[in-house]
């Protein structure tokens, strides 16, 4: 994985958690992800990269983080449960995610798909037997590790 690759998706990341939602993010620092298993939590949001760069984008949030990203894109409403609507702004959430990124990654010469986001309900491991960059964010919302890992395409 390329620094310039990943420091697009933390552009990424973070434009739109302060331009869509207008909350304060700040970055820890990253994490090698050196086990086979990707630790998740109670939500993540799982996007595929297609194209010169091939691989997989998880953001994960517990479930506190979650209702207060869907409370702020339905106008700042509280979310006591995430109901089917719910589900919907977090893949909607994914799908920013997936557009900015890819328009970072033009920015780096890097023509990019990126799949559908898939919705993880539920704290679990996914495994892999590819390298993953963890990248730990802090907003006023709640932390969002977003876990990534990707290759040029050969």
């Amino acid at each position: 994985m390329q620094d310039n690759h990943i420091n697009a998706i933390t552009r990424a990341t973070k434009s739109i958690l302060t331009s869509h939602l207008g909350v304060e993010v700040s970055m820890n620092e990253p994490v090698v992800i050196k086990d086979t298993s990707v630790p998740a939590k109670a939500i993540s949001v799982i996007l595929g990269v297609n194209g010169q760069l091939e691989g997989q984008i998880i953001c994960s949030m517990e479930a506190d983080t979650a209702k207060s990203i869907i409370g702020t894109m339905m106008g700042g409403m509280t979310i006591e449960a995430i109901d089917d609507m719910g589900w919907s702004a977090i893949q909607e959430f994914g799908n920013w995610i997936a557009g900015t990124t890819a328009t970072e990654l033009s920015k780096e010469a890097c023509t990019i798909d990126v799949t559908p986001p898939v919705i993880n309900e539920g704290s679990s491991k996914f495994r892999s037997a590819e390298t993953f960059v963890s990248l730990p964010l802090e907003s006023t919302i709640g932390a969002i590790n977003v876990h990534v890992s990707i290759k040029q395409e050969r």
